[in-house]
């Protein structure tokens, strides 16, 4: 439920905020493209605020919370060294590859919604029409989340290992 008085003083400080950018306006045509202009940016903000996810750092250790294991659990389980997954943990625009998130989801022993959910807050996902996202699909799809085994696997149809090797 909207707090009336916090959702009360939002609108006050929009209007207020809309007021300030007409000020530039000097002639009605101005004063036109200005108040297009304002709208425009008024509604991309209110549709990046409705629509925005959390990031990967919020995603995943979101995700560690939940399962309420500990950090180095994770990325000893995901084959990650402790300065990797610190480089993840403390630069909120670091983008790790698509295999330390899969790595990661091993460690965490996400679900396939789960996992959906944590690669595409690093903006990947997985794909029907690749061999090594099918074949983690199989893995996690049948709760096999050793790295070991799904190497084996990836390795033996000639795909990149994930994990410590990446």
């Amino acid at each position: 439920m909207l707090d009336q008085k916090l959702l009360l003083e939002l609108e006050t400080y929009l209007i207020d905020y809309f007021i300030m950018e007409l000020e530039g306006c000097q002639s009605s045509k101005m004063m036109e493209e200005c108040l297009e202009e304002s709208s425009l940016r008024f509604e991309l903000d209110a549709f990046i605020h409705q629509n925005k996810k959390p990031t990967l750092q919020e995603k995943l250790f979101q995700l560690i919370d939940e399962k309420g294991v500990t950090d180095a659990d994770v990325y000893k389980k995901a084959g990650l060294d402790r300065k990797h997954f610190s480089k993840i943990r403390s630069k909120s625009d670091y983008r790790p590859k698509k295999n330390t998130i899969l790595a990661l989801a091993l460690g965490l022993e996400l679900d396939e919604d789960d996992t959906e959910e944590l690669l595409e807050s690093a903006g990947y996902s997985l794909s029907f029409s690749d061999t090594n996202d099918l074949i983690f699909k199989f893995f996690i799809n049948k709760k096999i989340y050793d790295i070991d085994a799904v190497n084996e696997y990836l390795v033996y149809f000639s795909l990149k290992p994930i994990g410590s090797t990446i």
